[in-house]
């Protein structure tokens, strides 16, 4: 399986189980491999036979700037699942990161990283 990768997509959302969490929002980022079979977009040089990454980015974006939920376990699973409605998308691996997690040591990230497939 061939893999597209976008990386660093960040976007602002209101996700986290504290209040001030929900209040003020913070910045996400997300890692996407995207897992499809890019042959035949190679063979024919065609756009419509592969996954369009522009637009799979600003979906996953607007799910981030979206319906705030608590855990980033919830957030990277509707990323998935936004990503596998792409026809050609067989597979999935979201990794996002919250490095403003409120959390009272010095720390540089928090990511959770999970892989989703059609089969």
């Amino acid at each position: 399986m061939d893999r597209v990768a976008l990386r660093g997509l960040k976007a602002r959302g209101h996700h986290g189980v504290f209040p001030r969490e929900r209040e003020e929002g913070q910045t996400f980022i997300v890692d996407l491999v995207l897992g499809l079979d890019t042959r035949p977009a190679a063979a024919d040089d065609d756009l419509a036979k592969t996954v369009h990454y522009g637009i799979v980015a600003e979906e996953v974006v607007a799910v981030v700037e979206g319906e705030p939920v608590n855990l980033i376990e919830t957030l990277a699973e509707h990323i998935a699942q936004a990503c596998l409605k792409h026809e050609g998308v067989q597979e999935v691996e979201v990794t996002v990161h919250k490095p403003d997690a409120p959390i009272t040591v010095p720390f540089d990230d928090v990511t959770v990283t999970i892989t989703r497939s059609r089969v």
